[in-house]
């Protein structure tokens, strides 16, 4: 095990090391002598200082939330009753995949509407093709083929209507065609999924009657969404800003900041949004979780955090030199854990106590360093 000297140690070492310091002379106002016997008497320990680096940021709790653009409602396009639900909740869905078979009056008239429509459109084109042949044989004048052209518009137009109107509804491709080609007329309207999702919520029951425009189930396509992170409102302005990474704690997914949302909690909390880049399929929506945010001061020197001394509201660390420390002022811009983030006149290269910072920095004061 490494040496451990204790706090008596480290009081007398210090007084010996002021006294030591006092007599000798200086390079600059904040340096003073230290052997290395004194460093391996007060168990100092070094460590070198690589590059500038990030630094991990602090653990928030964080919900997982679904866009609005993600949730799509499934509504009764008529009314009537509910004849079959073909899906349950929390079942992963099939753009196409059939969900409700609705009963109702009104599709029965549309359909009609349609036969009728295309029934009179193919007997307009008819006309229309006969009265062209008479034209060409000069027995009827061109002003019967343009009243024949217009009519077999208006009737092809009135067609299209009752297409849409079908289509609307929800009728598929198959039961327009089959009903437009004079075809058998169908009593109940299938309901299907327009995009891939997962059955959030299902609000009617089979027998129930609904109105046109009633809400019957819900799907979420959960391959896009939100985590809303709450962070204390005197943090906001230390953690990053807008596209900024995020990182599950204990979770393999990753996130991209959005912004700050405008409303502060009862609990003095702000939501910060963000978008979920990675791991999306692992997350259920309303889950409960925490993730990492990183500071806004996104690099300095990572340092442990015994290696800082304060004095008079300055932070310092001391760095090694030929014969002793030197004190050197630093600014904390961050912490997070064992470790903080501080920025200053340090250099790559350099090494700095990590350990009995308290004996270097009574060392320092007893020759008068900061004063």
């Amino acid at each position: 095990m490494p040496y451990r000297p204790s706090r008596t140690t480290l009081a007398r070492a210090a007084i010996l090391l002021a006294a030591l310091t006092a007599a000798l002379p200086l390079r600059a106002a904040d340096e003073f002598k230290v052997s290395p016997a004194q460093m391996q008497a007060l168990g100092i320990q070094l460590q070198r200082l690589d590059k500038p680096s990030p630094i991990t940021g602090l653990a928030y709790p964080a919900r997982v939330v679904l866009p609005p653009a993600q949730e799509s409602v499934l509504s009764a396009t008529l009314a009537g009753s509910i004849d079959r639900l073909l899906v349950s909740e929390n079942e992963t869905v099939k753009p196409g995949q059939q969900l409700v078979r609705l009963v109702s009056p009104e599709l029965g008239e549309l359909q009609l509407r349609l036969a009728e429509a295309a029934s009179k459109a193919r007997l307009s084109q008819k006309t229309l093709a006969r009265e062209r042949g008479l034209l060409a044989d000069g027995i009827v004048p061109e002003r019967r083929v343009q009243e024949a052209e217009a009519a077999a518009a208006e009737d092809r137009a009135r067609q299209t209507q009752a297409e849409s109107a079908l289509r609307l509804a929800g009728a598929d491709a198959a039961l327009i065609r089959g009903v437009a080609d004079g075809g058998a007329m169908q009593d109940a309207l299938v309901l299907r999924a327009r995009s891939a999702g997962v059955v959030t919520k299902i609000d009617v029951k089979p027998g129930q009657r609904v109105q046109a425009a009633d809400a019957l189930l819900r799907v979420a396509d959960t391959r896009k969404l939100w985590l809303d992170v709450q962070i204390p409102v005197d943090r906001q302005s230390q953690v990053a800003l807008k596209g900024a990474a995020l990182a599950g704690v204990e979770r393999e997914l990753a996130g991209r900041a959005v912004g700050f949302g405008p409303i502060v909690s009862d609990s003095q909390t702000v939501t910060l949004r963000a978008e979920v880049t990675q791991g999306a399929a692992g997350l259920r929506i309303g889950e409960a979780l925490q993730v990492r945010v990183p500071f806004a001061a996104a690099e300095g020197w990572a340092v442990p955090v015994p290696a800082v001394a304060r004095q008079d509201d300055k932070a310092y660390v001391f760095v090694r030199t030929p014969q002793g420390f030197v004190a050197t002022p630093v600014t904390v811009q961050a912490g997070a854990g064992q470790s903080l983030l501080v920025a200053g006149g340090l250099k790559a290269g350099q090494e700095i106590a990590i350990s009995s910072v308290i004996a270097l920095k009574a060392a320092w004061l007893g020759k008068g360093g900061s004063n």
